[in-house]
């Protein structure tokens, strides 16, 4: 089993890479490299909601298709992403290290400088659900 602090990472991990699904290229949202804000609240891996902030400069497409890779890489399966406006609908489903996760998750892409992720998961039975909203703070300082 996934010790309970490896968990949200991998949520976190299908969610975003799930939205990097192969699609092509012109689908992809357009989200600017830079300075990015990720505030994530996870509910379901204990008592009380878990909240986690960092700030990371990053290219956020191109992050997006690493964690691809690496899900790919474990066996996951992903679906691609249905998208509507500014939404992308996918679901994610994953074995690893013996747990069984399925995800369902809507990204709403807010311009380029930002996006809200809503992930409701099943982690060997048990119901969890995330929300990540992440906005571009700016520039990144070399």
């Amino acid at each position: 089993m996934i010790p309970a602090v490896r968990i949200p990472s991998l949520l976190t991990c299908i969610a975003l890479c799930a939205h990097a699904a192969p699609v092509p290229a012109q689908d992809w949202p357009v989200l600017r490299q830079g300075r990015w804000q990720f505030d994530r609240t996870i509910e379901g891996m204990g008592p009380a909601p878990q909240k986690v902030s960092r700030t990371e400069c990053i290219d956020p497409i191109a992050n997006f298709r690493r964690q691809q890779e690496q899900l790919a890489r474990a066996g996951c399966t992903v679906t691609p992403p249905a998208r509507r406006g500014d939404e992308y609908r996918f679901t994610a489903r994953c074995t690893v290290a013996g747990t069984a996760t399925v995800s369902e998750s809507v990204m709403t892409v807010n311009g380029t400088d930002g996006s809200t992720l809503r992930v409701a998961s099943t982690v060997d039975g048990k119901a969890t659900r995330e929300v990540l909203v992440a906005r571009r703070l700016g520039d990144c300082t070399k």
